[in-house]
């Protein structure tokens, strides 16, 4: 297995676990007190691009040798003339062109767009406790950087006062709070989704959603995700929390009906329970039957009012990839969001998130060979969104670039959590009172905080942005993880401006698989995209031999 490097000189990065391919550890805790480049990028934003000590250091890339099939394995493309999709020809003509002169602005949807400033997106942050903590920092940043924010499978579900009558919710206090605070601050950029899978589609929460909230929600289904695909699990350790689970109709692992069940844990043997999901489509036995069910499921949720609809399919293999785009485009749904293996979640089974299904890279590779399959049969393919263990703006890129024109959003789960706790850990050290109700887990700043000031106006480099846009009396209710999600998000766009630059595309909707290529014959050979001194060979001997 490959081994990335825990620490990064040039960036002064370090990881205080084993570090993975996005630049993450594998186990991400929200009490961390630093310092892996998007726990950084939270603070300082655009900084985290450039070598530190500028006018004493040197810096060169090892990055340049390639082993295996991985997206490290692509380099990005640069070109040397040329300016595709400036708004302003006048300017390109003068060549008084600018990096951040490039439009990140795009948008997605079958026949009502949604526009997003940005094209990241979060991952599904449902039931697990950690997205319940600080989804006032998450969905806040969000709607601050124009970002689609996805309320995950379960919140209904596991919410203690949330109440069902007749098997169908009337009361949902902790879903309409995730939902009204991202439309407190959203702006017309952006999305809030609400994601169904089998257990919401039984509690009626798409029929509570229509109702109370209309077409202000897209609406999500479910097909699993890249850590796992047999659905939702939290971790409880309460018994009386086991309990109530229980007779909501989940499956909880030991069962705490059980006298030795409740025994062990009086005496201190069981200290957990694990609640899961039922299974989907256990009841179907072939291709056609899941159509028919999905195409029903749709046209239902339509029936409801809602005029925007999305999937989102997990690493399951190429009969099913196939499925979700030919069923999302036949259905004419405004997103497929493909998660590939690589990913992570709050409660996965460690030995699924090591084993199964399709990496990343493979998954999405695919996904662009059988969606081009469609376009050339004439269809209009649904707009896609990549996820599966992106957290960098070269990996973005690279990303969009492999699904082009198809791929209009990332989806990142953790790199997307990342600001909210750190955000959350600094105000509960400067607001000591507001430390419970932010789930701050420091008593004082860490050092590689403390450096960088004393004051959240000296901490982030964004503060003064935000303030800007929200208005000096709401900074005072604003959570700093939002603002922690202002800088992260910054320095992603800078990143993806300036490599799109360097392509010379100036509009994120010019970005094409021309943009890249592979860095060893292995991963041309699985993906599709040209090795790289085979990229322009011939327009490069052509110039050599011409007259």
């Amino acid at each position: 297995m490959f081994q990335w490097s825990k620490s990064n000189d040039v960036l002064g990065t370090v990881n205080r676990g084993n570090a993975i391919e996005s630049g993450l550890c594998t186990l991400c805790r929200a009490d961390c007190q630093g310092k892996c480049e998007t726990w950084l990028s939270a603070m300082r934003g655009r900084e985290i691009l450039y070598p530190r000590d500028f006018g004493t250091v040197t810096a060169g890339s090892g990055n340049t040798t390639h082993v295996g099939v991985s997206y490290n394995s692509l380099r990005i493309q640069g070109n040397s003339f040329g300016a595709q999709g400036m708004s302003d020809n006048g300017k390109a003509q003068s060549g008084d062109v600018l990096f951040t002169d490039v439009s990140l602005e795009t948008s997605f949807g079958a026949k009502e767009k949604t526009k997003v400033k940005v094209p990241f997106m979060t991952g599904a942050l449902g039931s697990t406790f950690i997205a319940a903590k600080y989804w006032d920092s998450f969905a806040a940043g969000c709607a601050l950087v124009g970002a689609p924010i996805v309320i995950g499978e379960n919140v209904v579900g596991v919410d203690r006062q949330a109440e069902l009558q007749s098997g169908r919710i009337t009361k949902a206090p902790e879903l309409e709070r995730r939902i009204d605070t991202y439309l407190r601050y959203y702006d017309g950029y952006g999305a809030i989704i609400v994601q169904l899978n089998v257990e919401d589609t039984r509690n009626g929460v798409a029929e509570y959603v229509a109702e109370k909230y209309g077409d202000k929600v897209i609406i999500e289904l479910k097909w699993g995700q890249g850590a796992k695909n047999i659905g939702g699990e939290i971790e409880v350790t309460s018994l009386d929390y086991a309990l109530f689970l229980k007779k909501r109709g989940y499956l909880v692992d030991p069962d705490p009906e059980l006298a030795e069940v409740q025994e062990g844990f009086n005496k201190g043997a069981i200290k957990s329970f694990a609640r899961h999901s039922r299974l989907g489509y256990t009841n179907l036995d072939s291709v056609e039957k899941v159509r028919a069910e999905f195409m029903n499921s749709v046209a239902y949720l339509r029936s409801l009012g809602f005029k925007r609809i999305s999937l989102k399919t997990g690493s399951y293999g190429m009969e099913a990839l196939a499925m979700a785009l030919r069923f999302a485009t036949d259905a004419e749904l405004d997103l497929l969001t493909i998660d590939g293996s690589g990913g992570g979640t709050g409660m996965s089974p460690w030995n699924m998130m090591e084993s199964w299904g399709v990496p990343s890279i493979l998954l999405h590779a695919k996904a662009y060979e059988y969606a081009s399959m469609l376009a050339a049969q004439g269809k209009k393919v649904v707009d896609l969104s990549f996820a599966g263990g992106f957290a960098k703006g070269p990996d973005i890129f690279k990303a969009l670039s492999m699904g082009a024109p198809y791929t209009k959003l990332i989806c990142m789960g953790r790199a997307m959590m990342i600001p909210g706790f750190l955000g959350s850990n600094i105000e509960g050290v400067l607001f000591p009172e507001r430390r419970a109700k932010v789930n701050g887990n420091w008593d004082s700043l860490p050092a590689a905080v403390s450096k960088f000031g004393s004051t959240a106006e000296e901490i982030f480099v964004g503060y003064q942005d935000v303030k800007k846009i929200v208005g000096a009396k709401e900074m005072e209710n604003l959570p700093l993880g939002a603002v922690a999600m202002w800088c992260m998000v910054d320095k992603l766009s800078c990143a993806l401006q300036q490599l799109l630059a360097g392509v010379r595309k100036f509009s994120l909707n010019e970005i094409s698989r021309d943009d890249i290529a592979s860095g060893n014959r292995e991963t041309a050979a699985e993906t599709g995209v040209p090795f790289i001194t085979d990229v322009m060979d011939e327009s490069a001997r052509r110039i050599l031999t011409m007259r």
